[in-house]
């Protein structure tokens, strides 16, 4: 409270020295108390400059607050579905990698991504059956020699690209990622998913660890998306 008073008392001052400045240049020194004229033309300007303040403060928060928003991973669509092959996720993730990070990766250090999904059915006489908990991993590198990208699934499957973009769909857009068997889920029953996607730091060097954890432009991730899905 103290600062936003500091700050229109400030304002109001500023009104006063607006009008004494127009009153010297007009070469009169009208009393704010004995004119009321002058006040109010003091009270109509503090208020003029209060408002634009404010709504300046207001469109400034909004464009820190996209900005903000722009630079971490979104999850647009999540679900499930069964497959012959067991419960498979369909999601796609819209994110750019910063600045930050894009230098890293082109001058040689891998990145690596988790995407880690938890299905938990409610249970009214007990606590939550924690009936999944998987995790995948896709690591992304960049070779300086061939100018090519490698993205490697679970350590396994390897596949190399010419751009960032296309080595990016497959963590954007991945193909369907069996979490869980047929049978591991009970026909009928509704379970809740949650899923998520960052970017891992346990898997870097351990020098650069320390200053990725204090490095706001390291800490990328989506946040937890929550859905439901009743069990074929």
């Amino acid at each position: 409270m103290l600062p936003l008073r500091a700050s229109i008392d400030n304002l109001f001052k500023l009104s006063l020295a607006i009008l004494a400045t127009r009153q010297a240049a007009s070469g009169t020194t009208n009393d704010l108390t004995s004119d009321p004229t002058s006040a109010q033309i003091v009270i109509q300007r503090f208020f003029q400059i209060l408002t634009t303040t404010l709504l300046t403060a207001l469109m400034l928060g909004l464009l820190a607050s996209a900005a903000q928003a722009t630079e971490g991973i979104e999850i647009p669509r999540a679900h499930l579905e069964l497959t012959d092959g067991g419960y498979a996720l369909s999601a796609n993730f819209a994110f750019e990698l910063n600045r930050g990070l894009e230098e890293a990766l082109t001058e040689g250090l891998p990145l690596h991504f988790t995407t880690t999904i938890e299905l938990t059915r409610p249970r009214w006489y007990w606590l939550d059956e924690n009936t999944v908990d998987a995790s995948q991993s896709v690591r992304i590198s960049y070779n300086v020699l061939t100018r090519q990208y490698r993205v490697a699934i679970n350590n396994g499957l390897q596949q190399n690209f010419s751009t960032l973009d296309e080595a990016l769909a497959l963590i954007r857009r991945p193909t369907r990622w069996i979490v869980a068997k047929r049978g591991k889920l009970k026909r009928g029953e509704t379970y809740h998913c949650v899923l998520q996607l960052k970017l891992d730091l346990t898997q870097l060097p351990k020098p650069f660890q320390v200053n990725a954890i204090n490095n706001s432009e390291w800490r990328f991730s989506s946040d937890k998306k929550h859905f439901l899905y009743q069990a074929e």
